[in-house]
């Protein structure tokens, strides 16, 4: 007993002591290695897949990926709108210029900030400081308060520099309806917003129209609080899956609203891509870069481009835009945009516009890599691998198959396809030898903008024509949806994966249940009053739980995740507002104050409407 009593008081003691923990390497042991190390601006896949696919020449490489390296200068942009807009260039000009010239002049660089040559009216500044440096450096602290001052108050914005570029392309007139439909964060959006209120008389509103939207609920809310900034009235966001935007429709006319349906002047498709342009101004990419991420977003980029078409008005122009230098996100996806519209759409020349701005052509051949190697054509893809390499993905757009079947209707006397040369080059070729497909459509009219060029970061862009509506198509079903038997049989597609899949089609007369299309998905300047559906049927037809799942409701602090808005009630207020700004009555007509109940919400507001945004706000609390 005795010696098991002290056995125990032992024991005890010595957990009392804690043991050694052997797992744990003593602080003395530990290397002495820096809390933080700078990301890695290498990535020999990345090196590997673009100098295969030639997207500079050879003995631009080196330079090219020096500069790639090298961190993103910041630019900025001037509000045309703003009332302080000449000051602030005049500040820009005769202050910062010559205040910032010496320390430059440390970095190598001949000017601390200029104008960028290609923006119109020297509104857009590009500096020689990364974001990092006019953030850490005390000697341009002064600058970086006044940047961070006037982009707070809406009177500059912070944006990158090839980012400018697609709303210029676009010819927007104050007269417009423009459609952005992946917004976020904005900085585009308020660039539209601008060019609309430009040539607009001083205290009245333009006729035209934003429809600022995102997919994203969180990065909605990032858009609202960018384009706040801007204080308009000719703005609506939007919280929807861009490549089933819905067709809002009135039932009746009225002498307020002549039209009763919404469709585009303008519409901007900057669609989101693997983002592999941003690399300077994004250094984690180069870790997490690999080419299945482009190869991933294809589809949805061509639905998504499809679907803006369809919302276009005809002699409408749509831009097609990426931040990738990815051809398969690139060229292939206006390659079958082009195929699937037909004599619809064109892609337009605009080499002769902003002649200061250094762009190169896009391509006309590029392979697809994947998994299973690198492959020049659709017919060198393996069976099991076609779930996710796709026909769209290379130059030509066709298979084997196709391809067959097209000659054999040439040599009985059929139609002559305008791929011919292409096509027989694929049925002819020797089956080892790899084919290189060229396209046959003037995808050199694209623009693409590298980093060299003019020290900024990569982008795509390319100009669509909208010359009549779009053709009645039924589009090709994807291989990934049929690579699974038990997928097949085990799930059935919903009512929303029929809008993707129809996204783009004419309405027809229904013959069977499996042809039944979505009247929200038809393009609207073909759908007929039989075939029309009102949007509170659509939703019926669509609820929710078939759209994907169970809405998140976004839960963040007070204000549910929005912008907290106070509302006017007193009237001399308002007038006095009026008065300040220059509002006139007649322009800017303000109706009866209504209840609106919203969303995330159990408060009961007052809000002033315009008239076309009632009438429209009307159209969507129908659904």
């Amino acid at each position: 007993m005795g010696r098991g009593r002290q056995r125990g008081r032992s024991q005890r003691k010595h957990f009392k002591e804690s043991r050694e923990n052997v797992w744990k390497r003593p602080k003395s042991d530990a290397p002495d290695k820096p809390t933080w190390e700078p990301f890695l601006t290498d990535n020999p896949n990345f090196e590997e897949y673009y100098k295969e696919q030639g997207i500079v020449k050879a003995e631009e490489w080196d330079l090219f990926m020096e500069i790639l390296r090298k961190p993103l200068p910041a630019a900025f942009r001037v509000n045309s709108n703003s009332q302080f807009c000449d000051e602030i260039i005049s500040i820009l000009e005769n202050d910062f210029v010559k205040s910032l010239q010496a320390e430059a002049i440390e970095g190598g660089e001949l000017e601390a900030i200029k104008p960028l040559p290609w923006y119109p009216k020297n509104l857009a500044w590009h500096s020689n400081f990364s974001r990092k440096e006019i953030r850490k450096n005390k000697i341009l602290e002064r600058f970086h308060e006044f940047l961070k001052l006037e982009n707070e108050v809406g009177n500059m914005t912070r944006q990158e520099a090839v980012s400018m570029v697609p709303p210029l392309f676009l010819d927007v007139h104050p007269d417009h309806f423009v459609l952005d439909m992946c917004a976020a964060p904005g900085s585009k959006t308020f660039q539209l917003l601008e060019i609309i209120h430009g040539a607009s008389e001083p205290g009245t509103l333009p006729n035209g129209m934003v429809v600022a939207n995102d997919v994203d609920f969180q990065r909605s809310n990032l858009l609202i609080h960018q384009t706040k900034r801007m204080c308009t009235a000719n703005l609506i966001v939007t919280n929807h899956e861009g490549q089933q935007f819905p067709g809002c429709r009135l039932k009746g006319l009225s002498e307020d609203m002549p039209i009763n349906q919404l469709s585009f002047d303008r519409v901007l498709c900057d669609v989101p891509c693997s983002g592999d342009g941003t690399l300077r101004k994004a250094p984690d990419i180069w870790r997490k870069w690999n080419s299945g991420m482009g190869n991933g977003l294809h589809s949805l980029q061509v639905i998504l481009a499809m679907r803006g078409l369809s919302l276009l008005k005809v002699g409408g122009k749509m831009i097609y835009s990426t931040c990738s230098m990815n051809p398969v996100e690139d060229e292939a996806v206006v390659a079958e945009i082009l195929r699937r519209c037909g004599d619809s759409v064109e892609l337009v020349d605009v080499s002769d516009k902003l002649p200061e701005l250094i762009r190169r052509p896009g391509l006309k051949t590029w392979k697809v890599r994947d998994k299973g190697g690198w492959f020049t054509s659709y017919k060198d893809v393996p069976q099991n691998r076609r779930g996710g390499v796709i026909v769209s993905m290379f130059p030509s757009g066709k298979n084997l198959k196709d391809s067959t079947e097209t000659t054999q209707e040439n040599e009985n006397g059929g139609v002559q396809d305008e791929c011919k040369e292409t096509e027989n080059s694929v049925v002819d070729a020797i089956p080892d030898e790899p084919v290189v497909e060229v396209s046959d459509l003037p995808l050199e009219r694209c623009m693409r903008i590298v980093p060299h060029d003019q020290n900024t970061g990569a982008f795509f862009i390319a100009v669509l024509h909208k010359v009549s509506p779009l053709p009645e198509f039924q589009e090709k079903p994807n291989p990934r949806k049929h690579s699974s038997k038990k997928n097949a049989d085990s799930t059935e597609k919903s009512p929303a994966e029929e809008a993707v899949v129809s996204a783009n089609t004419e309405p027809v007369e229904e013959e069977d249940a499996n042809n039944e299309k979505d009247d929200d998905s038809l393009e609207p300047e073909k759908q007929t009053t039989q075939g029309e559906t009102t949007i509170t049927e659509e939703k019926e037809a669509n609820p929710p739980s078939q759209a994907g799942g169970k809405r998140k409701v976004p839960m963040q602090g007070r204000w549910k995740g929005f912008d907290p808005v106070v509302f006017l009630k007193e009237e001399t207020l308002i007038d006095s507002i009026k008065e300040f700004y220059g509002i006139k009555d007649e322009s800017f007509p303000l109706k009866t104050p209504k209840d609106v109940q919203f969303p995330f919400t159990t408060t009961t507001m007052i809000i002033f409407h315009h008239p076309f945004t009632s009438s429209l706000q009307e159209s969507f609390q129908s659904s």
